[in-house]
């Protein structure tokens, strides 16, 4: 062991000084938040022109709504109940593109549901939360107190609109922490792919250049191999590190700064919002920071970050060595550097396979398939982050430990049979890869 570890301390020194490594620890995760501003701002269906059905049975809006100044949006009246499969399929209901449902408990659980047929981006989205809210505050300002509507709006109760898709209302498809979960197992697709090609390119390289001869003189194989696998490693946790700490810093100075929080009371001028209230660049700029600083809210309150850390990181750790070891092990069995490119696409198709399972189990999590695409140690490592995310149903979170403990198991049988390959076949060269090459040297032990 102390061997593998001068061998991990060398690579992570050689990986840790490469401008590669220093330029993606701080490109990548200025790139995560250029995206993640760009999905804010520009997310959605931004089409020019929104027609928007209230269904107000009880007329508690009486037919009035503060409409959009620029006439992106339009709004009909409908005084009784419509049913969502007549708005989906009913011919004088095509012309919408939104429901909303307002009913008599409004004023009582000031909550509504808005039914899209193509979500709006969150711009829009906010715009008509706003302006709904807004025409509410009349209505209650009106009919339960003597105050004026400005007077009431400083002590309002937010309005929750539920927003849902009109072929999928009881939003069974898919849910935003399940997207959570996806986002953690395709980083950890990301991170393996990125480090798994490392290594291999890192073993090419040396026997190609023959300095595995002389490494050879004073390591033995599989203690080469394990230290180079495991400084890798090391290498690719303190760059994960550094993408952790740069993209949480980073989120909270775009909320500060492009997306301060207009729902803190402690952040309002009074006397200017009484003058901007009416400006639509106003209203823009707080359902903007409505939307990212909801976002802010999922990352920050939502998302169990002691829990959902820990697994992550040791499926992270497991499912890097059972799929490192592939890459270590193709390194040092192919004849030239050619060869272990083209015998590189199998190990991306797994990962392929496995980010696919993983989008599979967030839109149908209780299938039998599911179940064993978290169990198969190929995908298991994204599969488990989305149904962690989700969330185990009672009497089924052994299911997690069970998934875990075969994905170690297959680890350490894959670090055995990449140990015989990379002895036998890396003071092999100029050979051609053959299955009954890999059957010869996985018998000679």
């Amino acid at each position: 062991m102390r061997i593998s570890w001068l061998v991990a301390q060398r690579e992570l020194l050689e990986r840790i000084k490469t401008r590669s490594f220093i330029s993606m620890a701080i490109v990548g995760p200025l790139l995560v938040l250029l995206i993640t501003y760009i999905l804010f701002v520009l997310g959605g269906n931004d089409k020019s022109n929104w027609k928007v059905l209230i269904a107000d049975p009880a007329n508690i809006m009486e037919a009035k709504i503060l409409a959009n100044n620029n006439g992106s949006i339009s709004y009909d009246f409908a005084n009784n109940y419509v049913q969502l499969e007549e708005f989906e399929n009913g011919k004088r209901f095509q012309k919408y593109d939104v429901l909303i449902e307002v009913n008599e408990k409004i004023l009582i659980n000031k909550t509504a549901y808005l039914f899209y047929r193509e979500k709006p981006n969150f711009s829009t989205s906010m715009t008509m939360q706003f302006q709904l809210e807004r025409r509410l505050e009349e209505v209650l300002a009106e009919r339960f107190t003597k105050m004026t509507v400005q007077d009431y709006r400083r002590i309002k109760q937010p309005l929750t609109v539920g927003f849902r898709n009109l072929y999928d209302p009881k939003n069974e498809s898919t849910t935003l922490d399940s997207w959570v979960g996806f986002f953690f197992g395709g980083l950890i697709l990301f991170f393996i792919l990125l480090f798994g090609m490392t290594i291999l390119r890192s073993v090419s390289s040396e026997k190609s250049n023959r300095i595995v001869e002389v490494l050879l003189a004073s390591v033995k194989p599989r203690q080469l191999m394990l230290g180079k696998i495991a400084g890798i490693g090391i290498a690719a946790i303190i760059q994960l590190g550094l993408w952790i700490i740069i993209v949480s810093f980073g989120l909270f100075v775009i909320r500060e700064t492009l997306f301060p929080d207009m729902l803190d009371a402690s952040k309002w001028d009074v006397a200017k919002m009484a003058k901007e209230v009416q400006n639509m660049t106003f209203q823009q700029q707080l359902n903007r920071s409505y939307g990212y600083n909801s976002f802010v809210e999922l990352i920050y309150d939502r998302i169990q970050f002691d829990n959902m850390l820990f697994y992550f990181l040791i499926f992270l750790v497991a499912g890097y060595i059972f799929y490192g070891t592939f890459f270590a092990a193709l390194g040092a069995t192919s004849g030239s550097e050619n060869d272990g490119q083209q015998f590189i696409i199998p190990i991306v198709l797994l990962l392929l396979i496995a980010l696919w399972a993983g989008y599979y189990v967030l839109n149908n999590p209780e299938s039998s398939l599911s179940f064993w695409f978290s169990m198969l140690p190929f995908t298991s490592p994204m599969v488990c982050m989305v149904k962690l995310a989700q969330g185990y149903n009672p009497g089924e979170g052994y299911q997690l430990f069970v998934s875990f403990g075969i994905l170690v198991i297959s680890s350490l049988l894959t670090l055995r049979i990449a140990g015989r390959l990379y002895t036998n076949g890396i003071l092999q060269f100029g050979h051609r890869l053959r299955l009954n090459q890999f059957v010869k040297w996985l018998r000679n032990g």
